[in-house]
């Protein structure tokens, strides 16, 4: 059973805007048939293999997500739509050159307090470690929008969490989170803002917080800031969006943003090297969170909540105007409160 006491997490991260966990709460399973493409891509550097197994992107994006239609968790002025209905009132779809939408409604005004259509997609299959990679165009962002792409297990927390992008409001420096049972904790030692390589085990996001634990701090979680200030939000979408890249192994959790203009060539080849990358923004070392304890059974999750425990908490420091209640009736403050995904794909 997940926290009520959100809002008092929400408001520990009034001074430092950080991520919420706690999103899983009402996470269903869907049906884990895998789609596998048997696409025998593969790269090698020393004994690494990745090979790509799953791909989500063009006309078929959709085929194995499904549409959550629970109640949103975090509490957010939110109704999630089945995937009918997404289909119907444009709230999901692929354009014609093959970039999967997912939007908040813009068109519909409301009184203070109602919930505004939304999506809320999960994979229909689950992972134990690998690869993961999406190519976002856009992302949402907006006062009173809390968009976030991330992954969980089953019986919460137990399996983990891993939030990917994340953040509320106007900020435009993305967070990443891990969400854990008891006895997981960040290494800083692994901390080195000057490494230049993956190799050298480091990664160079500032630390937020360094316990994992989701039952301690109100659900904080041990949370890593990009320092790029294009990482999130309007530089994201300014900038031609870019490349967000997981791998997790027995080693640890690794996760990298690339901007559109630095994305390696390897990923656009779809032969990606880790190895031969820069050492990434956040890096969870087994060293103080073993994988195999803490992590298992995820699918992966787009969704758009509105206003919800942390978006209310910060909206006043955010630089918004009037209450987050108020902002949600209004559709004009949704236009840009939506996904241009151009994949996800899976190596293992």
């Amino acid at each position: 059973m997940m926290f009520s006491s959100r809002t008092l997490a929400s408001l520990l991260f009034l001074a430092t805007i950080a991520q919420a966990g706690n999103k899983h709460l009402g996470s269903k399973r869907g049906d884990h048939k895998a789609r596998s493409h048997n696409i025998n891509v593969q790269t090698r550097q020393d004994s690494r293999v990745f090979t790509l197994t799953d791909r989500y992107e063009g006309a078929t994006f959709f085929d194995e997500w499904n549409f959550e239609t629970f109640p949103d968790p975090t509490h957010g002025l939110v109704t999630y739509v089945d995937r009918d209905t997404a289909f119907a009132e444009g709230l999901a779809y692929v354009r014609d050159d093959g970039v999967a939408i997912m939007k908040v409604d813009n068109n519909t005004f409301l009184a203070e307090g109602e919930h505004r259509k939304s999506v809320r997609i999960h994979t229909k299959k689950e992972w134990t470690e690998g690869l993961f990679i999406a190519d976002i165009l856009q992302m949402p962002y907006g006062c009173s929008v809390w968009p976030a792409y991330w992954s969980n297990g089953p019986a919460w927390p137990s399996n983990g969490e891993i939030d990917i992008i994340e953040g509320v409001h106007n900020t435009t420096q993305n967070r990443y989170t891990l969400h854990t049972s008891p006895g997981c904790f960040l290494d800083t030692s692994k901390h080195n803002p000057g490494a230049t390589s993956f190799k050298e085990v480091s990664f160079t996001g500032e630390i937020d917080t360094t316990n994992c634990d989701a039952n301690v701090d109100f659900n904080t979680g041990c949370g890593i800031k990009d320092t790029a200030q294009n990482s999130y939000g309007f530089g994201l979408n300014s900038n031609g969006g870019g490349v967000y890249a997981t791998l997790w192994t027995a080693d640890g959790i690794s996760i990298w943003y690339f901007p559109r203009d630095r994305i390696p060539e390897d990923i656009n080849s779809e032969q990606p090297n880790p190895d031969s990358w820069p050492a990434p923004q956040a890096f969870w070392s087994s060293s103080s969170c073993p994988m195999n304890q803490f992590f298992n059974a995820h699918t992966f999750i787009f969704n758009i909540t509105l206003c919800g425990d942390l978006g209310e908490a910060t909206y006043s420091g955010a630089g918004c105007p009037g209450t987050c209640a108020q902002a949600v009736t209004d559709p004009a403050n949704f236009k840009t409160a939506k996904w241009k995904v151009n994949y996800f794909r899976v190596y293992n």
